[in-house]
């Protein structure tokens, strides 16, 4: 589950390294799309933002996971001591 999340944070951050650069470009080189570097610079950080919140939900999410596992192998190991 969580390896979605950090395929998602990867795409966002490649388009947002995308809408950075195109802030760069001049805007003769973009004919038919907004020529305005501020517009792309917001998208880039939309995007950045979106990104970092994606890997922060996936590492919190293969945080939990790991917890849930541990639990789950001591309880067993519990149990299995319990038994003669």
């Amino acid at each position: 589950m969580f390896r979605n999340f950090y395929i998602l944070a990867a795409v966002l951050g490649l388009f947002a390294l995308l809408a950075g650069a195109m802030a760069l470009v001049p805007s003769s080189f973009q004919p038919g799309l907004p020529a305005n570097a501020s517009l792309w610079r917001t998208a880039a950080l939309f995007l950045l933002l979106g990104a970092l919140g994606s890997a922060l939900v996936g590492v919190l999410s293969q945080l939990f996971e790991q917890v849930d596992r541990r639990s789950e192998q001591a309880r067993r190991a519990r149990r299995e001591r319990r038994r003669p």
